[in-house]
């Protein structure tokens, strides 16, 4: 029954957690006082700022990831309301560092021909690239006095993204609460700023005359969205962009590499290293042999996911696999990601159970 379908995200911990629109706020609430112990929402100063910082805050707004950004029904809704806000001089708040990253160059041309461009960048929804960012935690730092004022203060924040996963730690180092939501519901909450309140019956802000705006204010008709995508559109866009695809850009065609037909590994490389996992390896697989005495490395709780046992976000400098960067000379604005530097094993050994929210039980506290 189609009649039955509303408007959801997902989160704040697992993509399969559904939680309706109207719901969020309930959730995070319940989630504030059941899970993280707080009575009641807590707000802090932000040193250097006219704001403060609070519990259920959003301080990462993303259009992000392959997925959701290959729909252009969804990502022409997200300029809409884009639009729409601009129009009504509505800005996100102080707090939120919002970004837009598609998966293909498509979607920034048919935001230009559709001149939904400008708008976007009005309300700080800047292309900041393409590809895997904030989904697999390359969202950048947040701005010092925010990270500061979360750490120091035991903050809850959120993340809002349009990304594939949510998982714990995964998204960044500083936000504990993230929701997975459709592109233009990523525009809509990074105006209001907040997780902690009913999205659809309290305002998302105020005009230029101080009246209150609703999110049904700045959401685009389903006919909007459609002649829209009519006039900006087409198959030869994508044509067009994918006739050279493999060849890159001048970056790419700038690369130092060896004309051979096999890799050649180079030595110091702190990205890509040749594992020693088939040296002295028989051609002969040897018996299965028994598994006796062993010891357990960890006792884990309930859904325990891949990014848990190796992790694909941001690494800290106190973690092994950040101290042996260091010990490499790689400064830590260098670290990149645990997903980046997947192809050396010295990286990624050393990231195994490295997840920063991951709590063994056999360890005490």
């Amino acid at each position: 029954d189609l009649g039955t379908v509303v408007p959801s995200l997902a989160g704040p911990k697992r993509p399969q957690d559904r939680v309706i629109l109207d719901q969020v706020d309930e959730v995070f609430n319940a989630d504030l006082a059941s899970v993280y112990k707080h009575d009641g929402i807590k707000r802090v100063a932000v040193e250097g700022k006219d704001h403060d910082i609070g519990d259920g805050d959003v301080v990462i707004a993303a259009i992000t990831s392959c997925t959701n950004t290959s729909n252009p029904g969804v990502m022409v809704a997200a300029g809409l309301v884009a639009r729409k806000a601009n129009a009504l001089g509505l800005k996100p708040k102080p707090w939120v560092k919002t970004s837009l990253a598609p998966g293909s160059q498509v979607v920034t041309d048919y935001f230009d021909r559709a001149g939904l461009t400008a708008d976007l960048d009005a309300i700080g929804f800047n292309l900041v690239g393409y590809g895997c960012t904030t989904c697999i935690g390359n969202s950048g730092p947040l701005a010092p006095p925010i990270s500061d004022a979360i750490n120091g203060n035991d903050i809850v924040a959120a993340s809002v993204i349009s990304g594939n996963r949510n998982f714990e730690g995964r998204v960044s180092p500083d936000v504990r609460a993230n929701f997975l939501a459709s592109p233009p519901l990523v525009v809509a909450y990074a105006l209001k700023g907040t997780v902690t309140e009913n999205f659809t019956t309290t305002p998302i802000g105020q005009d230029q005359a101080g009246n209150d705006v609703f999110l049904k204010d700045i959401w685009p008709t389903n006919q909007e969205v459609a002649d829209t995508m009519a006039g900006a559109v087409d198959r030869e866009m994508f044509v067009a962009r994918y006739a050279h695809v493999y060849q890159g850009d001048e970056h790419w065609q700038k690369i130092d590499v060896e004309g051979s037909d096999t890799y050649q590994w180079r030595a110091g490389s702190t990205y890509v290293a040749n594992p020693p996992y088939f040296e002295g390896m028989s051609m002969t697989p040897a018996p299965v042999k028994d598994i006796i005495d062993a010891k357990p490395l960890a006792i884990l709780g309930d859904s325990i996911t891949t990014d848990h046992i190796s992790p694909a976000g941001s690494i800290k400098a106190d973690s092994p696999a950040g101290k042996w960067l260091m010990e490499h000379q790689v400064n830590k604005a260098d670290f990149n990601s645990y997903g980046a530097r997947r192809g050396h094993h010295d990286v990624m050994m050393r990231g195994t159970f490295a997840n920063i929210r991951i709590k063994n039980e056999m360890v005490p506290g």
